[in-house]
């Protein structure tokens, strides 16, 4: 795959698999904290992101995310409102 150095990574692979459901892996280096990072996002409005930072994030077909920060702390919110909760 060509690298895109103007963005500080490169890419591993990404695609659609017959489903519909979309996934894009990217390399950010050594220096980052989750090198390897990726994210996808299906037909249902599903989607996940790893990200370079060492965070995640999910949002569900409902609507419903968990946001967790490097730290490891959980945020979640429901129907597009945050709860502003930590776990």
């Amino acid at each position: 795959m060509p690298s895109n150095n103007n963005q500080g990574y490169s890419y591993n692979s990404s695609g659609t698999n017959s489903q519909g459901n979309h996934y894009c892996s990217r390399d950010y280096g050594s220096s980052a904290a989750n090198s390897n990072s990726y994210h996808y996002s299906n037909t249902d409005g599903s989607y996940y992101y790893s990200n370079p930072n060492g965070s995640t994030y999910h949002q569900s077909s409902s609507g419903t995310s968990t946001y967790t920060a490097p730290s490891g702390d959980t945020y979640r919110s429901s129907g597009g409102s945050s709860s502003g909760g930590k776990k």
